[in-house]
């Protein structure tokens, strides 16, 4: 039986998509994914959210740490995983990616927001593990 996900993080989640959505509102599609990482990350310390930014992961393989380069682009509440993309088209390796990165870290949420979108509802990924 699959564990429901904690109200808490329902609520950091929640807060989030509402971050996004401000952000989105405001500039529209057309910027660089740094822009929109930026903005994102005012939205949530606006709303008291505790975040950290291009967080590095290491890689653990086998036993051995490899500093392989990865990095997540924020990580909030210490309990959800956001990656930003500003692509034509989010493919299924960008969930992919997402839900390796939750793997890797214990994290049981990851939200994928692609800003490159006329409407940002079309762009917001829940991926869960």
């Amino acid at each position: 039986m699959i564990e429901p996900i904690p109200e808490q993080t329902e609520s950091v989640v929640t807060a989030v998509i509402d971050a996004a959505f401000r952000v989105h509102t405001t500039l529209g599609p057309g910027l660089l994914e740094s822009v929109y990482e930026a903005c994102l990350c005012h939205e949530l310390a606006r709303r008291g959210l505790a975040f950290e930014r291009q967080l590095h992961l290491p890689i653990i393989y086998e036993g051995l740490r490899l500093e392989a380069g990865l990095r997540l682009d924020l990580v909030v509440a210490d309990c959800v995983i956001v990656e930003l993309k500003h692509v034509e088209k989010v493919l299924p390796v960008h969930k992919a990616q997402l839900l390796t990165y939750l793997k890797l870290t214990g994290h049981r949420v990851g939200l994928l927001f692609n800003f490159n979108v006329e409407r940002i509802k079309e762009g917001i990924f829940r991926v869960v593990r």
